[in-house]
């Protein structure tokens, strides 16, 4: 089979997207996902056996269901490729919203008459946004500490080997959010589990670690600890950061308010719509 007759058997009898068909053809070949442009100069070339074999497996898996991020082991986050796999919950370009306004932050903490910022993210899956403020960090030449949390070991085995593949350094520990945490932070970020139980969208998410996705009747059992422990973690003037659901933006801010948190806001994401809240703890 040549590689253009393999792409368009894949888009007519099992119904995938194009760009998502080229995108397993090059990772069935061992090519760099970026290099569609080789597809199209190559379109005559006959698969080899092995790799066509491959190539049909994985088209089938993703008609079935299975995201391409865990056919193809890899995805883009802010600018750093990740590794993920089925341990951890693929990361949305939604969280990217929850990073820009924590990098907001840091550019505010941690000025030459303070001490380095420390900063935690809760939940950490893949490390995805751990491996960004310590990017952020590296990049401006900044000191400070960012630790990472997450209940699975899997979880943290992935995420520390994301860190280790992009030479970052970040802390990893194994809990749940902040409970047995002593240390003071300037910065909590968190993208926990929203989704509540019996929520119809979960069916489109069977691929996905349930840990990661379901957080109790009203989706909101996480943010409700994490708001409640946060006080106890954060240094005067620091900030706690939440990603939620499209719909619990309101709900978010009144757990805040009445937690005793200051400046409390929303933050929408590229859609417009309010993907994250936090506040900042007076002291």
């Amino acid at each position: 089979m040549q590689i253009q007759q393999a792409i368009n058997t894949a888009c007519s009898s099992l119904g995938l997207d194009r760009r998502e068909a080229q995108l397993l053809l090059l990772h069935a070949l061992d090519k760099p996902l970026i290099d569609r442009a080789w597809l199209i100069a190559h379109d005559t070339d006959s698969l080899a056996g092995t790799a066509e074999l491959r190539y049909i497996e994985l088209a089938r898996r993703r008609a079935s269901g299975t995201p391409l991020p865990y056919l193809t082991g890899k995805i883009e986050f802010h600018g750093m490729p990740l590794q993920v796999d089925g341990r951890v919950l693929i990361p949305r370009p939604d969280t990217e919203t929850l990073v820009d306004w924590a990098l907001e932050c840091l550019t505010d903490i941690g000025q030459a008459e303070d001490p380095p910022p420390q900063i935690i993210d809760l939940g950490t899956g893949s490390g995805a946004v751990a491996l960004a403020m310590a990017r952020f960090l590296a990049q401006t030449g900044r000191t400070g500490e960012v630790h990472a949390l997450d209940v699975s070991p899997d979880a943290l085995a992935l995420a520390q080997a994301n860190a280790e593949r992009l030479d970052l350094r970040v802390q990893f520990m194994l809990g749940a959010w902040l409970t047995g945490i002593s240390a003071r932070y300037d910065l909590i970020v968190s993208n926990p589990p929203y989704i509540a139980e019996g929520d119809p969208h979960l069916a489109a998410l069977g691929h996905e670690p349930r840990l990661a996705l379901i957080s109790g009747p009203d989706g909101l059992d996480a943010i409700r600890i994490i708001v409640r422990q946060a006080p106890d973690n954060l240094r005067p003037g620091g900030w706690l950061l939440l990603e939620h659901g499209w719909d619990q933006a309101l709900a978010v801010r009144e757990l805040l308010t009445r937690a005793g948190f200051a400046d409390v806001q929303s933050r929408r994401d590229l859609a417009g719509i309010e993907r994250c809240s936090g506040g900042r703890w007076p002291g």
